[in-house]
């Protein structure tokens, strides 16, 4: 069975269906949340009734008070908690990071004298030569001459070294 490829208008279509459907499930589900949230406040927070004294406003004034302070704490609670996790995660990232290693990508090999790199770090500025070698100095290799008296007598050499060991010695 060989596949057909679709052609434009059909594919467009079907695109424009998929898009419709995907626009009314967004608006049903944004009537839903609306739905919820009424639900919701009507359960957990019914109408207060301003009528009466004042001693009964007063009353109700602390109790609406005391709600709001049992849903800060709760808040800053679950903030510790949240933030506690938030740094454990981090800990374990940098753990992973840890074991697996960074892997350092392979370097290219560029092929480029030492002129052009400065020129290309430095721009227009880049004047200084780079060619080391002109700078340094010539040397020329003297042979040494081993004098002549070394190869003298070898017993008046002894007898030098130890008048100079007898000097040590005496010190």
């Amino acid at each position: 069975m060989s596949e057909k490829k679709m052609n434009s208008s059909r594919r467009h279509h079907l695109k424009s269906l998929m898009l419709s459907i995907a626009a009314n499930w967004i608006q049903q589900e944004k009537k839903d949340l609306i739905t919820a949230k009424e639900a919701y406040m009507a359960e957990n927070c019914p109408k207060q009734s301003l009528s009466g004294d004042q001693a009964a406003l007063m009353e109700a004034c602390k109790k609406l008070h005391a709600i709001i302070d049992k849903v800060d704490e709760d808040r800053y609670d679950l903030e510790s908690k949240v933030a506690k996790a938030d740094k454990e995660i981090e800990d374990l990232r940098i753990k992973l990071v840890d074991v697996a290693g960074v892997k350092k990508p392979a370097l290219k090999k560029v092929r480029m004298s030492a002129d052009a790199m400065l020129k290309a770090l430095l721009g227009s500025k880049h004047t200084v030569n780079m060619d080391l070698r002109a700078n340094l100095k010539q040397v020329k290799k003297e042979v040494k001459e081993e004098p002549s008296e070394a190869v003298g007598d070898w017993r008046k050499n002894i007898e030098d070294k130890a008048d100079r060991k007898k000097m040590f010695e005496t010190s």
